[in-house]
C-alpha cells in the first residue's frame, strides 16, 4: 500500500537539531517511527535498517537501539537472531482482548481524574471536527489514518490520569494500522461518515462539560468499529 510519509525529510532534521536533549530527541524518533509503522510507512514485514535509520535521524546506533527496544516492547516491532528487526503484522483475531479492554478504557476517562474542558481543550474538538467535514466531503485513506491518530490523542486529554492515559496510548498503536489494512475493502466513505459523525457528537458533549457523555459515545464507537471490522474479515474469508 503507497502511503506518504508525513514527516518531510527537512522537517524532521530540523525538529531533531531543534531539541532541547537527548529525552526530547528520542520522543521525537519514537513518535515518528511509531506513525510510520501505523501509517504503513513501513508495512508488517519490514526490515529496519539500524545503519540508514542512524544515518537520517543524524545519531549513533546506541539512542535509535533504545527507541527499538521500546517499539518492540509495545509490540510494533520484533527483533529476529540473524534477520533484524522486523515490524510486526496485526491480527484482528488476537487482539480482540485489546478491543475488549480498550472500550472498558474509554469509558474510564469519563470516570477517572476527567477535567473541566476550557476554551483551549474545546477548541482542539472544534478542530477535530472541521477537519472531518473536510475529509467527509473528499474521503482520504491517508488522511483517515491521520486523523484517527491525532483524534485518539486529543481525546486523551480529557484525563488527567497519567496511567490511564499510557496503557490507552499503547493499545490505540497496536490495533489502529488494522484499519489501514482492512478499510480497503469496505466503503471509505462509510467509514468516514461514522467517524466524522462521532466526532461531532463527541464535540458536542465536550462543549456541553459532559466528559462522561463523550466518553460513553467513544466506547459505543469503538464497539461498533470492531463489529463493522469482524464483518470485513468474515467477508474476506
Amino acid at each position: 500500500m503507497d502511503v506518504l510519509v508525513n514527516d518531510a525529510g527537512g522537517d524532521l532534521a530540523a525538529r531533531l537539531e531543534g531539541a532541547a536533549n537527548a529525552q526530547e530527541r528520542f520522543e521525537i524518533m519514537y513518535s515518528t517511527l511509531r506513525d510510520r509503522i501505523c501509517m504503513l510507512v513501513y508495512p508488517p514485514g519490514t526490515l529496519l535498517g539500524e545503519e540508514a535509520l542512524a544515518a537520517e535521524f543524524g545519531v549513533s546506533r546506541s539512542p535509535l537501539r533504545k527507541v527499538l527496544k521500546i517499539l518492540e516492547s509495545d509490540g510494533l516491532l520484533q527483533s529476529q537472531q540473524g534477520v533484524g528487526t522486523l515490524v510486526t503484522d496485526v491480527d484482528l483475531e488476537a487482539l480482540s482482548q485489546v478491543y475488549q479492554l480498550r472500550m472498558e478504557l474509554n469509558e474510564m476517562v469519563g470516570r477517572i481524574m476527567p477535567v473541566v474542558p476550557d476554551q483551549a481543550v474545546m477548541s482542539r474538538f472544534a478542530d477535530m471536527a472541521e477537519r472531518a467535514e473536510s475529509l467527509r466531503r473528499k474521503p482520504d485513506l491517508h488522511q483517515f489514518a491521520r486523523l484517527n491518530i491525532d483524534f485518539f490523542h486529543v481525546f486523551q486529554s480529557l484525563t488527567d490520569n497519567l496511567p490511564l492515559r499510557d496503557v490507552s496510548e499503547r493499545l490505540f498503536y497496536q490495533t489502529c494500522r488494522i484499519w489501514l489494512k482492512l478499510v480497503p475493502s469496505m466503503d471509505l466513505a462509510d467509514e468516514v461518515d461514522i467517524f466524522a459523525s462521532e466526532i461531532r457528537d463527541i464535540e458536542k458533549a465536550v462543549r456541553l462539560k459532559d466528559v462522561s457523555g463523550a466518553a460513553l459515545i467513544r466506547r459505543a464507537h469503538l464497539s461498533m468499529g470492531y463489529a463493522r471490522l469482524n464483518l470485513s474479515c468474515e467477508v474476506q474469508q
